[in-house]
């Protein structure tokens, strides 16, 4: 069961990828991010909000190893900490903000508690 959830959260993390990877100003206008007289915010788009999350999937998938997973969680600790914290202090649109870092804390509790003591 630990195995199929984890796939099914790497599949997660690879599907999240994709929508910056293949549909950068989708994911800009869901972000409320907004373009500006070049296309480098794109770029960053498709490589820290997309590529990044797709490769890191496949990899996490291709290594199949414990490790591999509790460290997608380690990274999704990072995002939902980022994620709080602007809550703190940017006053980002709440509900928006709450849902993405709860599915990110959901994400990371899950990697790092089922996979952190396990051996491949």
């Amino acid at each position: 069961m630990v195995h199929i959830l984890n796939v099914i959260a790497a599949l997660l993390t690879i599907g999240f990828g994709l929508f910056g990877f293949l549909a950068p100003l989708h994911t800009a206008t869901a972000l409320d991010l907004a373009p500006t007289n070049s296309t480098m915010g794109l770029s960053e788009m498709r490589a820290s909000v997309g590529g990044l999350f797709v490769v890191t999937g496949i990899a996490v998938i291709w290594l199949n190893h414990p490790m591999a997973y509790a460290m997608l969680g380690v990274a999704y600790a990072g995002a939902a900490l980022g994620r709080f914290v602007s809550v703190l202090l940017d006053n980002p649109p709440l509900a928006k903000a709450m849902i993405f870092g709860g599915i990110e804390l959901i994400l990371a509790v899950w990697l790092i508690a089922a996979n952190l003591n396990r051996t491949s």
